[in-house]
């Protein structure tokens, strides 16, 4: 079959540009195959190579005592004592879960589970951060079912809990929904398995399901803005088979175990040119492929396209030659392809052989090591002008305003199709802030949640990405866990335009400035730019999810007050109503500059919960909608009424201040912990008590039942 010509319409439609095509030629001193342009499209597009954001992803703090292994690898590892490790990432599938919700979310949570147990690591939990369109925007619900279906249809096959995650609604996604998946995994700590190929003329292995057509150029797509040619781009999306994956997972850690593994690498993003390319430049290797030995599922295929092939559930590996004959059998068993496919050379070389014909013949380091790094032009973000006024409003209204909004309403209807429970470790599924697993065997838990404020970020990058760390800190304190990294997910629009690259910048400012104070490094992440439809671009979307430790069950702070329980209030009364979600679900607005976020007040008075987690009943943090949506979440987990006597202004209870929890205790250990309060410089009040069946706040009242009944229907009314 004769290949295409190489023209600036086949170049540009590889989201090369002129003088990146350029660069090509100045680096093999010819033209490149249509297999080669190819494969420099997967390496060098925004996916792969983080061209745009790689000068500022260096800022972030990334190493730490209990950093085992930080970014670059499949995902990153933290040490959790006694001879384990936990292994986390969290990455994007948004465009393809645009263009095909279902097998975009599926296979989205399919890559990130080989992410984990590409390490080594046994997949115990995952999460999702999903953003989506005006709920009556005409595509919204269909996006909705998809994805849900698409997540927990593969999650749930596959038999990994889902314990947490968020949901929201704007609409700058209507023409971009955000699809975020999140796995963690355990793992030994000295039984780490990394990339990096190493030892000249050791085997390539093919691992797992066979090669097809699907996801061809999945990774130039996701480095593209959308327009009206959309319903074309279906055909890059993948397809999924929790069950093969499944088994590859069994047979990858069943192979790990005996010693016959030198280094594994996902077939994730670009696939087979991805995968050798990373694996043989982190060796300092060279790498020969022959395609004839890759097991195919459709006739005919070329090069190009078992090269840029996005089809799951495959894995690439440099195996231990003395242990060949080991390997085949563990994947035999498991009835999966096990297929040698080439070789580590000593030169710097990528060759692609095909049908006896040499597709392909690179330079492997220039692939990966000399993608282009652009240091674009960026606009600060301007600061917004304050709020015209405060809403005038009775506060159990505004309350309902906030409880009947599916940005706040109760999402019973996404987590309950995902399973919670399997593998039986799971103490706390999602709906009350971090999710809990028991790290099976020890007394240990871990914590793991997702936050961000996309229009706090808007409306002030870099105090949005501090927040958005500053909130999951909060989460993970507020059940007793000790903070230990995090992962990010940078979603933002077209880098090339000033204003967004300002966002991204912003962001990752604010983002590094609070995991270095509260002491939560990145260890993994992903970037997802060009979200944009029609030139309109998503609200900046920095989703931060972090894990945090529980050394032994007894120091959970389970999130259920008692009748009689006191209610305290931790860093002072609210005032803050800037870009709050009173305004913008009460009234429509979105004014003023987010709350200031002050750091080491947040380590203050997190640490101030921790050390005093045996005296608290339950604990939540204050965020979206303050002290007032607090209160009743924790008045509904307690299956209780609460009363707050005093009559509060609306700013107090409904500004969004940072730094703040609500803490629930007995009468006895509330004024111990004023007590220590006091010792320790902190600002806690008593300001309320749990019991009857309303919810009082001063003079304004209501019956709780009829608060749970808005905000139990509202989602489901909507999309159920």
């Amino acid at each position: 079959m004769s290949e295409p010509e190489i023209t600036p319409d086949l170049i540009a439609a590889h989201g090369l540009k002129p003088e990146e095509y350029d660069r090509i030629l100045g680096i093999i001193g010819r033209e490149p195959t249509y297999t080669e342009l190819g494969i420099f499209s997967a390496m060098w597009n925004e996916h792969c190579s983080y061209k745009s954001s790689k000068k500022w992803l260096r800022t972030l703090p990334t190493d730490g005592p209990q950093v085992i292994c930080g970014p670059g690898e499949n995902a990153g590892v933290v040490d959790i004592g006694d001879g384990l490790a936990v292994v986390f990432k969290m990455e994007s599938h948004n465009h393809p879960s645009y263009i095909e919700p279902y097998q975009g979310a599926a296979t989205g949570m399919g890559g990130i589970l080989r992410d984990v147990f590409t390490m080594g690591a046994r997949p115990i939990a995952s999460m999702n951060a999903l953003s989506f369109g005006r709920p009556d925007h005409p595509k919204t619900r269909s996006l909705v079912h998809g994805v849900v279906e698409g997540i927990g249809g593969y999650g749930n096959c596959f038999g990994v809990p889902c314990v947490g995650g968020e949901v929201r609604f704007d609409a700058s996604y209507d023409g971009n929904c955000l699809v975020n998946a999140f796995a963690a995994g355990l793992a030994r700590s000295d039984a780490i398995f990394y990339s990096a190929a190493s030892g000249v003329g050791r085997p390539v292995v093919y691992l797992g399901a066979r090669t097809g057509r699907d996801g061809v150029g999945g990774a130039t797509m996701a480095s593209a803005e959308f327009d009206d040619t959309i319903e074309e781009k279906r055909p890059t999306v993948q397809v999924g088979d929790p069950f093969t994956e499944k088994s590859l997972m069994e047979a990858c850690l069943e192979l790990m175990a005996t010693g016959a593994v030198i280094s594994i690498q996902d077939m994730g993003a670009a696939g087979l040119t991805c995968s050798a390319v990373e694996m043989g430049d982190k060796g300092g290797l060279g790498i020969r492929l022959d395609l004839d030995a890759v097991p195919v599922r459709e006739a005919g295929m070329t090069a190009y396209e078992m090269m840029l092939s996005e089809s799951q559930e495959r894995m690439l590996m440099v195996l231990d030659p003395a242990k060949e004959i080991e390997a085949k059998a563990v994947f035999d068993k498991w009835d999966l392809d096990f297929a040698i496919v080439g070789e580590t050379i000593a030169e710097d070389r990528f060759v692609v052989v095909h049908g006896g014909e040499t597709k392909a013949d690179l330079p492997l380091r220039t692939l990966s090591g000399s993608a282009p790094e652009y240091d674009r032009p960026w606009e600060p973000t301007p600061p917004p002008a304050p709020p015209q006024d405060v809403p005038r409003i009775d506060p159990i209204e505004g309350l309902k305003a906030l409880l009947g909004s599916p940005n706040h309403a109760a999402k019973n209807w996404v987590y309950e199709q995902y399973d919670t429970q399997v593998m039986a470790d799971t103490v706390r599924t999602p709906g009350l802030g971090a999710g809990i697993v028991r790290v099976h065997g020890t007394g240990k838990l871990l914590a793991f949640t997702a936050d961000v404020t996309p229009r706090y970020v808007a409306a002030d990058p870099v105090e949005g990405g501090k927040q958005a760390v500053a909130e999951a800190y909060r989460n993970l304190v507020a059940c007793g866990a000790r903070p230990l990294a995090a992962t990010d997910n940078l979603n933002f629009g077209n880098p090339e335009k000033p204003r967004i690259m300002g966002q991204l910048v912003g962001a990752i400012e604010g983002i590094g400035a609070a995991c270095r104070t509260l002491d939560v490094p990145i260890v993994s992440g992903n970037v997802s730019l060009y979200n944009e439809t029609d030139g309109t671009g998503i609200l900046p979307t920095p989703t931060i999810g972090a894990v945090g430790l529980i050394e032994r069950e007894d120091d959970l702070i389970d999130g259920r007050a008692q009748t009689g329980d006191m209610l305290l209030l931790l860093g002072g009364a609210g005032s803050h109503l800037g870009q709050s979600a009173l305004l913008l679900e009460a009234q429509g607005r979105r004014e003023g500059p987010p709350p200031p976020v002050d750091l080491d007040r947040e380590r203050r008075h997190g640490e101030f919960v921790l050390a005093n987690r045996a005296s608290i009943r339950a604990a939540t943090d204050l965020g979206d909608g303050g002290l007032a949506l607090a209160a009743f979440e924790m008045a509904d987990a307690s299956e209780t009424g609460l009363t707050i006597g005093e009559e509060l202004s609306i700013a107090e209870l409904f500004g969004e201040d940072q730094a703040r929890y609500l803490l629930a205790a007995s009468t006895e250990a509330a004024e111990e912990l004023v007590a220590r309060a006091r010792e320790a410089d902190v600002a806690l009040e008593v300001i309320g008590r749990f019991g009857g069946d309303a919810l009082c706040f001063g003079s304004s009242s209501t019956e709780i039942a009829s608060l749970v009944k808005v905000h139990r229907e509202t989602f489901t009314n909507l999309f159920g």
